[in-house]
């Protein structure tokens, strides 16, 4: 097994690259698309996707490529990461995105630090969340289960389909979130509707949980021990 060291690296890289191909694939689509939202929102999302894939082939046989507080978070719910290397792996993706936002805006010669104003807030947009958050965990759950391989094309898929069918966009990671609301850009979140968007989030990510654990850990088709 990888050392703690580089298992934490790879969290903070893979994070890293995440936040820096959403914000800065956004960054492109709105200086390109000539001020059509569709297709910005197109082009932002198909990288998103994209790097979701190679991501997770190159760094889950390193870390599990989480990339996201609520998987590590659930996992350690599930009891397959114990806590103490789930609260450091969280701490390292949360530092992670925000130095991705940070090289996405040094990319295209913007300001460095910056607050998002873009406005994400109501009940609609945090069932989004809620929905995106749950979809997300289930893929991991259902694939871990009985095709680990799939993982990495499932979760890059789901995150392109979820990107056009949630009205939020489909965040469904809390470090994305806090990293977002530092980027007043195309993929920003106005700091002040954070916390609501990770409230959510850690509500799907708990009904996951229990319907995951329902539907496979408990069910009398989950694989057995010879």
């Amino acid at each position: 097994m990888p050392s703690l060291a580089r298992r934490i690296f790879a969290e903070w890289l893979g994070t890293a690259f995440l936040l820096a191909a959403v914000v800065g694939s956004g960054i492109m689509a709105e200086r390109l698309a000539g001020g059509n939202i569709a297709l910005a929102l197109l082009c932002n999302t198909i990288p998103t996707g994209a790097i979701l894939v190679v991501l997770i082939l190159v760094f889950g046989p390193l870390s599990g490529a989480h990339f996201n507080p609520a998987v590590s978070i659930a996992f350690a719910v599930r009891r397959e990461l114990p806590w103490s290397i789930a609260a450091v792996y969280v701490v390292a993706q949360i530092i992670g995105a925000v130095a991705g936002v940070w090289a996405a805006h040094l990319m295209f010669a913007l300001p460095v630090w910056q607050l998002s104003t873009t406005s994400r807030a109501g009940a609609g947009q945090w069932l989004a969340e809620a929905v995106a958050t749950f979809g997300l965990l289930l893929t991991i759950f259902g694939c871990a289960t009985r095709s680990p391989a799939a993982i990495p094309y499932a979760v890059g898929l789901y995150i392109t389909s979820a990107y056009w069918f949630t009205a939020s966009t489909s965040f469904a990671n809390p470090a994305v979130t806090i990293a977002r609301s530092l980027s007043d850009t195309f993929s920003g979140i106005a700091p002040s509707d954070v916390f609501a968007f990770i409230a959510a989030q850690f509500i799907g990510m708990a009904m996951a949980v229990v319907t995951g654990t329902w539907l496979w850990i408990s069910s009398d088709d989950r694989p057995r021990v010879p």
